[in-house]
């Protein structure tokens, strides 16, 4: 009773406010060890200030492991909520790099980041971190949040070990399977070794005849190109588009939603570099999708119009759709031979002046839902009817001096 009076009373003075009173008992309290941990998480359970949390997250990372430990029990027995938990495991030292690890194995996603967050936090060459992240890729897990950036921050330490996995006959196919995608997803295929690519390309190769169901669809924003099928190729030149590869929808779709990765030049130090997707043959027209500012441009709408122009120029007719229903825009342009011949934004139908002013009444006057399906290809329906598919995707990038290799993350095959 002595002993917990005692504890109670420099419980107080981590409550008291005054910076003497905190650090003095900061310092009796972590001494004090485990049998201090039940009244301090019985405390923390209360009110508090972001001070107050940070002189209890003092206490608890001097005691350590077995505080780490404490936390989760508290939280198990309905003593602590889920955001207090989190706030408290942040504060743990590599002492607590293999209780992170277990933690990032929880098959509870959000439990689980909070480990990952702590490995990330530490950068800890930590053998049961990596089994965590095979682990996770082996049972189909994503790599959204702290695990992805805790296999990117690691990659380095971890492949030559991840390598050896992939080689390890040992080893469940699981864990081979994580070990490969930790890979990808750390460092793209440039981390693989020559086995492994040829692997992943072979794969590819297999994959190209698969479902075109996966392009994207047009609910809340989109934006792509369209352009003949008999005359695509001219769109790689048109938007500077580099080292194409064959690719499946799926894999293609997702590479081109994927953010530009940094790729500073001499004369561009801001220079951002992504990926473009080019469909299959679609009902006799190709699609293309990418991020837009890398393909299009900033100035939107008179970057809009010269792209589809200059694309046109080159493949004989092009189409540009834009819809944002968050933002209010709707915008569509179609060209010919490098000359504009059709406009469209919002409820305006904005033709060119020299257009024929007894125009038929059946012309295309409505949206972008309205008018892809009319000038090419509506997404929508793409794969839910009689899609006619030709040839296979192309997956390309947008500079010449960077490939495939460098880009980070697991595609859909």
């Amino acid at each position: 009773m002595e002993i917990e009076a005692d504890i109670a009373a420099l419980i107080g003075d981590l409550n008291s406010g005054d910076p003497e009173r905190v650090a003095a008992a900061v310092e009796q309290l972590a001494a004090r060890g485990e049998p201090a941990l039940p009244g301090l998480l019985g405390g923390v359970g209360a009110h508090h200030s972001a001070q107050q949390l940070t002189a209890y997250g003092d206490v608890l990372s001097r005691i350590g492991p077995p505080a780490f430990d404490a936390v989760l029990a508290a939280e198990r027995d309905g003593e602590l909520d889920g955001w207090l938990r989190a706030r408290l495991l942040r504060v743990f030292d590599e002492r607590c790099a293999g209780q992170y690890a277990a933690l990032a194995l929880d098959p509870d996603r959000w439990v689980a980041d909070g480990g990952f967050e702590g490995l990330l936090r530490l950068r800890v060459d930590s053998e049961a971190g990596l089994r965590a992240l095979v682990e996770r890729v082996g049972r189909g897990g994503d790599f959204y949040g702290p695990a992805g950036e805790y296999a990117r921050a690691m990659l380095d330490a971890f492949a030559p070990r991840l390598r050896e996995l992939r080689r390890d006959r040992a080893a469940s196919r699981p864990v081979r399977r994580g070990a490969l995608g930790l890979l990808i997803e750390g460092g793209g295929l440039d981390a693989l070794d020559e086995r492994d690519r040829t692997l992943v390309e072979r794969l590819v190769r297999v994959k190209l005849p698969g479902s075109v169901r996966a392009v994207p669809d047009t609910q809340l924003s989109a934006w792509w190109l369209a352009v003949p099928g008999a005359t695509y190729e001219g769109v790689f030149e048109a938007l500077g588009l580099h080292d194409p590869r064959p690719v499946t929808v799926q894999a293609g779709v997702a590479a081109a939603m994927c953010e530009a990765i940094p790729s500073p030049v001499p004369g561009d130090p801001s220079r951002g570099v992504s990926r473009a997707f080019v469909t299959p043959e679609l009902d006799g027209w190709r699609l293309v999708f990418g991020q837009f500012r890398q393909l299009v441009g900033y100035d939107d709408w008179n970057d809009m119009a010269a792209t589809v122009e200059r694309v046109s120029a080159v493949c004989g007719k092009a189409q540009l759709f834009f819809v944002d229903d968050a933002g209010g825009a709707d915008i569509w342009f179609a060209a010919e031979d490098g000359r504009m011949v059709r406009q469209y934004a919002g409820d305006d139908d904005l033709e060119e002046e020299d257009e024929d002013p007894d125009e038929d009444p059946d012309d295309i006057t409505g949206g972008v839902r309205e008018a892809c399906g009319e000038l090419s290809v509506d997404l929508d329906l793409v794969g839910v009817f009689d899609t006619v598919v030709r040839g296979h995707g192309w997956l390309a990038v947008t500079a010449p001096d960077r490939g495939h290799g460098q880009f980070p993350g697991l595609l859909p095959v």
